[in-house]
């Protein structure tokens, strides 16, 4: 049974259409990497599975449930995690907000729910920073902080937007091999504008500028030309198939990618 159902989803803001008859299954443990132009409905889709938004039209499960009835099982690292450099919050406090039963803010946290804590930051290599105020950290490390924050939450599916914007590339593939060790135990979707996220990681990709399409990407060998060589994969031809099932809805607007090695 797939871990995420969408089917026949049109979605706008006022009389403006943002998603229009999307169909999507997310299976258990697949990495699915969702690309497509600025102003495509990514973020909107994210919203509409984290139940922030409700659908006018069609229907979405998440576990076999309303996305709000799920919302315990999901993780979400969002977009933009820059924090005040100068709060005085450590690294541990910051991942101990992420339990979502049990919280006592007034009262501090248990020893239950500290050892979790512990364990997501052990899980992100993180546990050595666990008393280190959170501004002090590097841009990288600071999001494996938040990936611990949304694994307190013990989710069967994390969902990612934009995980590495303003990360160094070193910091960037430190993030995706953690997402890939993850992906053993959850299902895995990111947002991103890299397509080496989906040459290297993902073993789905969905193409969105307002309409979705889909691809099985798990066999990247048999998907793409190697061009002779087992450790390059073409992101042309990659952006040549995607775009293919979507000039229609791109006229305007070319997508924005980055190329990365």
């Amino acid at each position: 049974m797939p871990v995420i159902e969408i089917h026949n989803l049109t979605f706008g803001y006022e009389k403006q259409p943002v998603l229009e008859n999307i169909e999507l299954n997310v299976e258990e443990k697949d990495f699915l990497a969702i690309i497509g132009p600025n102003g495509g409905g990514k973020s909107t889709l994210l919203k509409l599975i984290l139940g922030i938004h409700d659908s006018k039209k069609g229907t979405i499960k998440v576990l076999e449930k309303k996305p709000k009835q799920s919302l315990t099982q999901i993780g979400y690292v969002p977009q933009n995690t820059n924090v005040n450099t100068d709060f005085p919050i450590k690294v541990i406090e910051v991942v101990m907000m992420g339990h979502v039963d049990g919280k006592r803010p007034l009262f501090g946290y248990g020893k239950d729910e500290m050892l979790c804590a512990m364990g997501a930051l052990k899980q992100v290599s993180m546990a050595d920073f666990a008393q280190t105020k959170i501004g002090s950290l590097s841009g990288g490390q600071r999001q494996r902080v938040m990936i611990a924050r949304a694994l307190c939450a013990h989710p069967r599916i994390l969902i990612l937007d934009e995980p590495t914007s303003s990360i160094d590339i070193t910091g960037q593939r430190e993030i995706y091999e953690l997402l890939r060790a993850l992906n053993k135990h959850m299902t895995i979707i990111v947002v991103s504008h890299d397509i080496s996220v989906i040459l290297e990681y993902a073993t789905k990709a969905a193409h969105v500028n307002r309409t979705l399409s889909f691809h099985d990407i798990s066999d990247k060998h048999s998907t793409f030309h190697t061009h002779g060589n087992k450790e390059h994969f073409c992101e042309i031809e990659l952006l040549q198939m995607l775009g293919a099932q979507n000039c229609d809805t791109c006229e305007d607007e070319s997508p924005k990618w980055s190329l990365k090695p």
